[in-house]
């Protein structure tokens, strides 16, 4: 069965969603994050997906703290990402509790780094975000496009240690028209040894099962679940 991974963004510690990654098409949701992962783990849902946002705009991480207490809930696993550019900054999100780091920026501006944290960290820590635009592939928060596609940045770090990666079509995300299908199946076929996690678009259970026909591992599911498209008792009825 597909792994269902919860998404939760931040700005100022606080819930939000974006649409196509624009800060200015920002929504505010009343409930805490830890209160949003206690409700995903109790549906069922272990890992969760956290984004700093405001990091991902300054550069280094800006919410650790609700990392620390979104981490020390008993069972919750975080993947978290958003302004990870540094040693430091890689150190203190672990210190802080996250079980794994989504790399994006770093992957594409700094690869030597990139590759020397896969040799240190390993690959079942380290999670490379290749995030798309029109095909090719945006860092910083997706304010900054590039000249490389996921399937470049993949092949890259494959021979240090990468087995696993999140996969965002930007034109998709949070725009609850479903995921770009192809995208996903040509990367695992073309990649059979890695693990992408399906995320942007997903808009509907039906879109998570189609998913799981299609032979992928995971998939991420973020605004659909704030505005009740899926329901909670629908994931865990999936899961169960």
């Amino acid at each position: 069965m597909i792994q269902i991974i919860p998404a939760i963004d931040l700005i100022d510690g606080k819930c939000v969603r974006l649409s196509q990654g624009d800060y200015g098409q920002c929504t505010r949701y009343d409930a805490s994050p830890v209160d949003m992962a206690k409700r995903f783990l109790d549906a069922g849902m272990s890992r969760i997906h956290v984004v700093d946002l405001d990091g991902a705009k300054a550069s280094n991480p800006k919410n650790l703290l609700t990392l620390e207490k979104i981490a020390s809930i008993d069972g919750v696993e975080v993947e978290w990402g958003g302004g990870i550019k540094t040693d430091d900054a890689l150190r203190d999100t672990f210190n802080a509790g996250a079980m794994y780091a989504i790399i994006g920026s770093i992957a594409v501006k700094s690869p030597d780094l990139f590759t020397r944290w896969l040799k240190t960290h390993g690959g079942d820590r380290l999670v490379l975000g290749a995030d798309a635009k029109d095909g090719k592939v945006a860092v910083s928060g997706w304010l900054e496009e590039t000249s490389k596609t996921i399937s470049d940045l993949i092949n890259e770090f494959i021979p240090a240690g990468l087995n696993q990666a999140i996969c965002t079509d930007i034109s998709k995300d949070g725009m609850l028209e479903g995921p770009s299908f192809d995208l996903y199946t040509g990367l695992q076929s073309e990649f059979p040894d890695v693990i992408f996690t399906v995320s942007g678009g997903i808009s509907s259970i039906d879109d998570i099962i189609k998913l799981n026909e299609l032979g992928l591992k995971r998939v991420i599911t973020g605004k659909a679940l704030y505005e009740n498209r899926i329901t909670l008792p629908q994931i865990t009825q999936l899961i169960s």
